[in-house]
């Protein structure tokens, strides 16, 4: 299994996720990048965002389809 973003990092969508036509229609896709919260107990895989801009809460989202920004691009 891929390795989680560290909780309270800055995240984006994977290019390979990013690039899919589908991602436009996500409700946090102009509210990247995102902070991670971690990932939720009963939900597996899954995990809570808030968008750095907007302060919205997105919960449920697949973890593996994102990763952590590198320091030099924050």
């Amino acid at each position: 299994m891929a390795k989680h973003p560290r909780k309270l990092s800055m995240v984006r969508l994977k290019r390979k996720w990013a690039s899919d036509p589908s991602a436009q229609e996500l409700p946090f896709i102009n509210d990247m990048p995102l902070i991670f919260l971690g990932e939720i107990p009963n939900m597996p895989d899954h995990g809570v965002f808030i968008g750095h801009y907007s302060g919205k809460v997105y919960s449920g989202f697949h973890i593996w389809q994102f990763i952590e920004i590198p320091d030099e691009e924050t």
